[in-house]
């Protein structure tokens, strides 16, 4: 019986485009808060360092990653609770589309007062996605376990996201980086969504992928005809 109620679920993720991870349901705030000095002690990091961020869709999964002594250090990688929508970028208002591309958070975009506990909003449109007249608002990496278009992380999840990312932009961090791909930009998984509507797009995200992934260089990144330039 288990393992065909998975197996419905499966079924249902994949018909709808939602992902669902609940594995952290019994992970409280308050445990959260407890053992993130210890976790980051582990890691040898500590809270007020910069923090970048990578969210993969297919994998429903959030990467924190924080520079340390050492360079770049994964931190911990959180899974997605639940997205809406389906791989590809978000066109308009309304289209329960979680956002795909390269944004940036900055203190004025926290919300300390979010009913989903916890929330910061990515930038939805940046100059990219007015460039190709996108339209929405309010798109939110956020608590609890719900979306119309946000992340949604779980409260004790986000929890540690946003103490991580206040911290690095109250000690001088600018802002910080939050990358959004469809998953994992791999050859193979290029090859696979090579007839994709979305590949050429997908093709300037990698080049913001590769960068990071071979050299731990959080990419420049501009816009020129309407396309994402991705600089060294």
């Amino acid at each position: 019986m288990r393992i065909l109620t998975l197996f419905l679920i499966l079924v249902a993720v994949a018909a709808t485009g939602y992902a669902v991870y609940d594995r952290y349901n019994d992970y409280s705030i308050a445990e959260a808060r407890r053992t993130l000095p210890t976790r980051l002690a582990a890691k040898g990091l500590r809270q007020g360092q910069p923090v970048y961020v990578r969210i993969f869709k297919q994998e429903a999964a959030l990467e924190l990653w924080m520079e340390g002594d050492q360079g770049w250090r994964l931190f911990q990688s959180y899974p997605i609770c639940r997205f809406s929508g389906h791989l590809g970028p978000k066109l308009q208002q309304g289209d329960r589309q979680a956002p795909e591309g390269f944004y940036h958070v900055s203190l004025a975009q926290l919300n300390p007062n979010s009913r989903h506990h916890l929330s910061f909003n990515l930038g939805f449109p940046n100059a990219y996605d007015r460039a190709h007249g996108r339209t929405g608002s309010f798109l939110m990496v956020h608590g609890g376990c719900s979306s119309v278009g946000c992340y949604a992380m779980t409260d004790p999840a986000v929890d540690d996201i946003y103490a991580l990312v206040s911290a690095a932009l109250r000690n001088g961090q600018q802002d910080v980086d939050v990358h959004a791909f469809p998953f994992r930009m791999t050859d193979i998984n290029m090859i696979r969504y090579s007839r994709s509507r979305w590949i050429d797009f997908w093709r300037d995200l990698k080049a913001g992928y590769d960068l990071f992934e071979k050299g731990r260089r959080i990419p420049a990144v501009k816009i020129a005809d309407k396309r994402y330039v991705v600089e060294g």
